[in-house]
């Protein structure tokens, strides 16, 4: 048959894994250091592995394979011993990017364009307990922190912000002093970008609520 499946350009591909990582089938595998889609039957058509891809090797293409087989599917997760989760399953999918610490971010990446941009300190996804749906979904997610990494962030996210095309920037910090660098270096971002993007601050407070100031 006919179908619209995943393909996988081998030249583009870094062998990184996020794609077999994000393909909650397993038609994925990394062989000799390249992703390669082994199971046709097992891709479902609906990319799952397209957003993460920081290469852009994975595109839909529509030829012929083998319909999808779910029953194989069930059946292969059941022999490896894996469960239906459905909230670590939603996790997978609202995380777009890989890698999402601003020191190793690519400065342009197919996922940053029309990217609605979050740029969060490390510690807020920890304070926060519904970070991933109240914060990451439908976003590109970049993570720092200034006093840990010892580093000035802004060159970076300017770059990142005049690059590509970014809708909107949200920064998540916590209440702490040390978070103002992170916020610093957003703000200064975005004025040497020479964009006007909409952007807001929210800040988490040591106790996990969203504080209104």
């Amino acid at each position: 048959m006919v179908r619209k499946i995943i393909h996988i350009d081998e030249e583009k591909c870094n062998g990184c894994g996020i794609c077999a990582t994000a393909c909650h089938e397993g038609a994925i595998d990394i062989i000799d250091g390249k992703a390669k889609l082994v199971r046709e039957h097992f891709c479902d058509g609906f990319g799952d592995c397209l957003p993460g891809c920081p290469t852009g090797a994975i595109t839909f293409e529509e030829r012929e394979a083998p319909a999808y087989d779910e029953e194989a599917v069930l059946k292969a997760k059941e022999q490896k011993g894996v469960k239906n989760n459905k909230d670590n399953s939603e996790s997978r999918i609202n995380l777009k990017n890989w890698p999402v610490q601003i020191k190793l971010a690519p400065v342009s990446a197919p996922y940053f364009d029309g990217a609605n941009l979050l740029i969060a300190a490390d510690c807020t996804a920890y304070a926060y307990s519904a970070f991933h749906e109240d914060f990451i979904k439908g976003k590109v997610t970049l993570i720092g922190c200034p006093k840990l990494d010892a580093v000035d962030y802004s060159e970076k996210l300017t770059e990142i912000i005049r690059n590509n095309d970014i809708m909107s920037i949200t920064i998540v910090r916590m209440e702490v002093p040390c978070c103002g660098g992170i916020e610093r270096a957003a703000k200064t971002a975005l004025e040497n970008s020479g964009k006007f993007i909409p952007w807001n601050v929210v800040t988490i407070s040591i106790d996990g609520k969203i504080l209104v100031l």
